[in-house]
């Protein structure tokens, strides 16, 4: 091999691993905000053999490849999940996702939908179609009403399960509320979406709501002493009984975040 062969290919190793650091860097902002692509889905959000490398959807969830991820549909006993297939492990992450709940507006609409943060995945089930007796962390939001409460629907609230405790579904979760809002979520034209901030190091998670404008966010809660299951799937769910609506995940956008991060 003659010396110029040998420069040329030491140069373009050279320029290939400068390449490489750089596409590196740009993976991580400024701030030391790192995108977490196992745990983050959009548009198209399938491949060419229909499924996704690191998503599960089940039962009645359908794919629209230019619009959403369809949880259920405005039809009365449906259920469906959109499931990671890899446990979240980092110590303070944010998951942020753009959501989309509205049907025929006939005056009768549920039942809602759900996120989650939980040791056990894809078993579906009567708690916003997932099961019940869940350990980890379930955000409900909650367009239906079972019984009288003194604050008005939607609703969303938070919900700790160790495995063993029900959800109080007669009475809208009231016995298992940890924090909850009001939310004018449904049917809304501007885009709606929710965050997620989560610290082990502090045990703190603060949810946050956008339904009134872009980048217009409403803080629902904040929780303390919030300790998720070491290793936790990220969910959502949802279900339908004799009201229904379509719930719809249009992207989910998640990121490592640094311990000192602000909400």
């Amino acid at each position: 091999m003659g010396k110029s062969v040998f420069s040329r290919m030491l140069m373009g190793l050279a320029l290939l691993a400068t390449t490489a650091v750089v596409v590196s860097a740009s993976d991580e902002n400024n701030d030391g905000v790192h995108p977490l692509r196992t745990h983050s889905i959009y548009m198209p959000y399938i491949d060419q053999d229909l499924q996704n490398r690191w998503f599960d959807f089940g039962g009645d969830a359908l794919v629209n490849t230019n619009k959403h991820i369809r949880l259920t549909s405005d039809l009365p006993s449906q259920t469906g999940y959109l499931w990671s297939r890899l446990p979240l492990t980092s110590a303070s992450f944010q998951v942020e996702f753009e959501f989309k709940v509205g049907g025929k507006d006939d005056g009768l609409y549920g039942d809602g939908f759900a996120v989650w943060l939980t040791k056990d995945r894809a078993e579906m089930g009567p708690v916003f179609g997932n099961k019940d007796n869940f350990e980890g962390l379930g955000i409900f939001f909650d367009t239906y009403a079972n019984s009288r409460q003194s604050h008005s629907f939607p609703y969303v609230m938070a919900m700790m399960g160790d495995g063993k405790t029900s959800y109080d579904s007669a009475n809208d979760g009231a016995s298992n509320k940890l924090g909850g809002c009001e939310s004018d979520f449904r049917g809304q034209l501007v885009p709606t979406k929710a965050r997620i901030t989560y610290h082990r190091d502090t045990l703190t998670l603060n949810f946050k709501i956008q339904t009134r404008g872009w980048d217009e966010w409403d803080d629902c809660f904040t929780l303390s002493d919030i300790k998720l299951p070491a290793l936790s799937y990220l969910g959502f769910t949802s279900v339908t009984g004799e009201v229904h609506d379509n719930h719809d995940i249009i992207s989910v956008t998640t990121n490592i975040i640094p311990k000192s991060d602000n909400y």
